[in-house]
């Protein structure tokens, strides 16, 4: 838009500015009449890409045998072991209620462990416990040492120690199940509350990935619910503060609102589905536009200040802002628009609802808020912005030391940037969540007292049907399940290998010395199939062989690792396989697994997205400049805040997750915003026949203050954030706030030298 066209458009927002009040509102209303449509899901699966070949794998896994949609009971008596009858009874009892908890399919637990013994020539399988009140002292020894000797249960139905069991459902949901787990959660929380009621000496605690997707849903609403009015409150305050005008920062506020009531709209007409890492997009929108307004509210109240009456002010502003303003809202936009190059499908709605949300803030920027600043009775405070003469020094201070800041702001930087190396990468889904939410309270103490949640699943083909009795097959399965036990923070095995040696002990009279696979493939099918008939309703062997009897399932119970422990211990894993059993080298499958690279593919990907940003934007600023070298020479202060911020998080954090993986996008297209108002402003002064060092004190003059005010919002915005339990949320909140800030340093400290810099060798 040419100046000429840019006054007549101000001019006419100025002269109609009660109907230009009134359309842009019609428009807001239009757009947010969609907000009742918005949608919230709770499936932890949302986090994965449907063509994510990790996830394919788990999902034939499942269909294969059984889904993994699973809860974990862990039952801890105040005192003593679970092999009590007061405590045996009480497993039994819940053991029970369970079965009936909507959808569930498949219960297991100590108590109606399916234990198989000799009885004569007969095979005998019955529950472990079958009526705890009335067992004797003998009978629970005898209970007890069964239960602590099978290695099948061991480390996942009961502790090794003994003081702690556990009961775990399988559930069988549909492809969106948000009323089913909430329905089933529901009834596990009243069921688990009348079991603390009935038995107070009796610790209950419930995990499971049905569990984390309730939490998932809890949390969405409560990041909503919770930090979106107090990010409100604090940006105006703040406004309010930094403006010295209180109708100057309702301005600002109803352009916030319009622009987050049109974004959560078009979220609700566009069938959009909001889930725990994109919760925060209203209270994102929120922070990154207010710098739109600002810019422009600021601009008017320095105006009035100087004299000017409030038409004249306001057409000013938008004047010289409307450009570096359009530019910024693009820039942003463009970063947001990068997370579309994720992995993580979350973020793709975070990236395209932020960026719908700038621009709408752009629009109501130049619209809405002219005629709003028009029609408000505004009257500037006299005493303008209180930290210009502090302003003013830190101009005169870069001017004077900009030789040393050459060199110590780029040291500074390779200083931090060396802690980049020290960052591990991963995720744990129980740990998206901090210790103020049951789930990971919860999900503690199971780890710590009876089982790992992380879980390894191999799907091992035989290579034909029936081929899983096969000795030279069951031998290579129970080599691989011998391997894994030998791994530091394994707790459970479980291989179709052990229930064939517990078959062949048990059809040889129960003598420990036939504790070993059997050697006739005929004689094991024999055993196989006197086993599957003996077998009790609901206590298949569905979840262990498939239907063809080709292969079998293997699931590795690990406990309190990293995603770079889970990485390795799967290579090791494959290592093993191809110099042992190469028929069955392959990849494990999990969610652990999925998650565990997730973050490592997601910042591949981002990598992808966040270069044709940059290119992209770097074309822009070329354009706007006019100069190949500005432009390019602009992209050092906003990039380098991003390596500054993950090089601390290095030194004092150490890891990062997938909400990490997104950030340089993020930032890289907000932090944008202070360098083009500080290179526009700039470069008017030097057009305007200023040399360098007073062109940077120009700068200093009359951005700084909306420099300072948009940094200092944005980055209180974002740090709202922190307060979140859900670790997506604050770490994404912690390190935009860090990288504002170093953002607004570099602008201050080194892009000011290294324009000198550049004028003085031009020149």
């Amino acid at each position: 838009m040419t100046t000429t066209l840019l006054d007549r458009y101000t001019s006419l927002i100025l002269r109609y500015r009660w109907p230009a009040l009134l359309s842009a509102t019609l428009l807001m209303l239009a757009l947010a009449a969609g907000g009742d449509l918005v949608k919230v899901a709770n499936d932890y699966r949302i986090m994965f890409d449907e063509d994510d070949r990790r996830l394919k794998a788990f999902d034939a896994l499942e269909q294969t045998y059984t889904k993994s949609n699973v809860a974990v009971i862990a039952i801890a008596p105040e005192k003593g072991s679970v092999f009590t009858r007061k405590t045996l009874g009480a497993i039994e009892d819940l053991t029970e209620a369970v079965w009936k908890t909507p959808h569930s399919i498949r219960v297991d637990s100590l108590t109606n462990y399916a234990h198989s013994r000799a009885d004569g020539d007969e095979l005998i399988v019955e529950p472990l416990v079958d009526g705890a009140d009335a067992l004797s002292d003998s009978d629970l020894a005898r209970i007890e040492k069964i239960a602590l000797r099978e290695s099948d249960i061991v480390g996942s139905l009961v502790s090794a120690d003994g003081r702690t069991a556990g009961v775990v459902v399988n559930f069988l949901l549909p492809e969106n199940p948000e009323s089913e787990v909430i329905e089933i959660t529901d009834y596990l929380d009243a069921l688990l509350d009348s079991a603390r009621a009935s038995h107070p000496d009796i610790a209950y605690h419930i995990s499971g990935f049905v569990v984390i997707n309730r939490a998932f849903l809890e949390t969405t609403q409560n990041d909503i619910e919770t930090f979106l009015p107090i990010a409100l409150l604090v940006i105006t305050i703040l406004s309010v503060v930094f403006l010295r005008s209180v109708l100057g920062a309702v301005a600002v506020i109803a352009v916030l609102f319009f622009s987050v009531a049109s974004t959560m709209g078009f979220a609700g007409w566009a069938g959009i589905v909001f889930s725990p890492p994109n919760a925060g997009v209203p209270l994102i929108v929120m922070t990154v536009a207010v710098a739109d307004s600002i810019h422009i509210v600021t601009s008017v109240l320095q105006a009035m200040r100087r004299g000017l009456d409030k038409t004249t002010a306001i057409a000013e502003s938008i004047r010289i802002n409307a450009s570096p303003v359009f530019v910024t809202s693009l820039t942003t936009a463009i970063g947001f628009l990068s997370l579309n190059a994720s992995d993580a499908p979350p973020f793709h709605v975070l990236g395209n609802c932020v960026a719908f949300g700038v621009l709408c803030a752009l629009v109501f920027s130049l619209w809405l808020l002219p005629a709003l600043l028009a029609i408000l009775p505004l009257r500037p405070s006299s005493a303008g912005f209180r930290g210009a003469k502090t302003l003013d020094r830190l101009a005169d201070f870069v001017i004077a030391r900009r030789k040393i800041l050459l060199w110590a702001f780029p040291a500074m930087i390779i200083v931090l940037v060396a802690g980049i190396p020290r960052i591990e990468l991963g995720d744990n889904l129980t740990r998206f969540f901090d210790e103020s939410y049951e789930i990971r309270r919860d999900s503690d103490f199971i780890v710590a007292n009876l089982t790992g949640l992380d879980k390894l699943e191999y799907s091992l083909e035989a290579g034909r049907e029936g081929g899983i009795t096969d000795p030279a097959y069951l031998r290579k399965v129970d080599a691989f399940a011998a391997w894994f036990r030998k791994q530091p923070q394994v707790t459970n095995v479980q291989a179709f290998s052990d229930l064939m040696k517990r078959l062949n002990k048990n059809l040889h009279g129960d003598d420990p010395a036939y504790y070993r696979l059997p050697d006739d493939p005929e004689l094991a099918a024999q055993y196989l199939l006197l086993y599957e008939l003996s077998l009790p309703f609901g206590r298949d062997l569905n979840d262990r062989i498939n239907v063809g009897k080709s292969a079998s399932r293997m699931v590795v119970t690990i406990s309190d690792v990293t995603s770079r422990d889970i990485r390795e211990i799967n290579n090791r894993a494959q290592d093993w396989l191809q110099a042992n059993a190469p028929d069955f080298a392959q990849e494990a499958s999990g969610l652990t697994i999925i998650v565990a690279y997730m973050t490592q593919q997601n910042i591949t990907s981002m990598l992808t997205g966040t270069i044709t940003a940059m290119a992209l934007i770097s074309l822009i600023l070329i354009g706007l400049f006019r100069s190949v070298t500005i432009g390019v020479l602009s992209l050092v202060p906003n990039f380098a805040p991003a390596l500054m911020t993950f090089g601390l998080w290095g030194f004092l954090v150490g890891q990062v997750g997938i909400a990490s993986s997104v950030i340089i996008a993020i930032t890289f297209g907000i932090v944008v915003d202070d360098t083009v108002h500080f290179l526009s402003k700039f470069l008017k002064a030097r057009r305007e026949g200023h040399d360098a060092p007073e062109a940077v004190r120009y700068a200093f003059r009359t951005v700084g203050q909306a420099l300072c005010t948009t940094t200092v919002v944005l980055s209180s915005g974002f740090l709202v954030f922190a307060a979140s339990g859900f670790e997506v949320s604050w770490v994404l909140g912690v390190l935009v706030t860090i990288t504002a800030a170093f953002a607004l340093a570099a602008d201050f400290l080194f892009l000011p030298v290294l324009l000198m810099a550049f004028d003085r060798a031009r020149t």
